[in-house]
């Protein structure tokens, strides 16, 4: 290894060590701000510009990859923290959309939003709908209310459906987006979508995507996020999308920053 890859490995080493016997409720919880800390340094180290193939020898060994579980979940829950954190802001401030745009996330989800777009040649007043949308469905949001879509989220935590419903009506999105309580078994829905999008956290990929190939229509489209450039690979558990052999990937557009996901276009070709 060379002197910038021992200083990574070891960073590595040091968020695990820090991290993995951490409860859910202290990382959900906690009134330090010493977690804060790891979760940018974990973003920081995702941005990095390092070949693909480095990095598989960095992270390749069983130990690794299961020290990679464990940072992926403390990521995870800090991740909904803040979700949880802003969309509260937002239900207690005067001027919502500010509080919003000053999310840490923000340019991200907004940059990734225009991705999914371009990359489905959605057009205004297109319907899409969103598979884990989360307590702060910010990509509907964005789609919603920057491109003129309707948008549904669809979310299996209670509490995160109610929380996201009371942040679509503080932000005047009520018409446009609606929140419903399910999951991958939801679909299919009676209404018409136009582009079906699975999120980053939506788990396990494998089976989410074995059920939606009954469950879309021929000629559907869908896309899905991952973490697969570089160090991105740090923030999601490592694993194999086996696509059943219906769909057909048209494009796949790869993070630039501030963006961490890359996003996979499917098509489901008729049989």
């Amino acid at each position: 290894m060379d002197q910038t890859t021992i200083e990574i490995d070891n960073e590595i080493l040091n968020i695990y060590s820090s991290t993995k016997d951490l409860k859910d409720r202290e990382i959900l919880h906690s009134q330090s701000d010493y977690l804060m800390d790891f979760f940018n340094r974990l973003d920081y180290l995702a941005a990095l510009d390092i070949d693909d193939q480095d990095v598989q020898q960095m992270i390749g060994t069983s130990q690794k990859r299961n020290m990679l579980k464990s940072i992926v979940r403390f990521r995870d829950l800090y991740s909904l923290r803040l979700e949880v954190e802003k969309a509260n802001s937002i239900l207690d401030s005067s001027d919502p959309w500010n509080v919003l745009r000053g999310f840490t996330h923000f340019t991200n989800y907004f940059q990734l939003a225009k991705t999914e777009y371009e990359g489905s040649a959605l057009k205004q007043g297109d319907c899409v709908v969103f598979l884990g949308s989360g307590p702060l469905p910010l990509s509907l949001i964005i789609l919603c209310h920057y491109h003129g879509l309707n948008g549904m989220g669809i979310e299996q935590e209670p509490d995160r459906v109610e929380l996201s419903r009371k942040v679509i009506k503080k932000l005047g999105l009520s018409d446009q987006i609606r929140i419903i309580d399910g999951n991958h078994f939801t679909l299919p829905l009676s209404s018409k979508c136009d582009l079906l999008m699975v999120a980053a956290a939506a788990q396990p990929k494998t089976e989410v995507f074995a059920h939606l190939a009954d469950a879309v229509p021929p000629r559907a489209k869908l896309s899905y996020r991952l973490y697969e450039k570089g160090l991105r690979r740090l923030l999601e558990i490592p694993a194999v999308v086996t696509l059943p052999e219906m769909f057909e990937e048209y494009l796949r557009i790869r993070p630039r920053p501030p963006v961490n996901n890359t996003v996979v276009f499917l098509t489901k070709v008729v049989s």
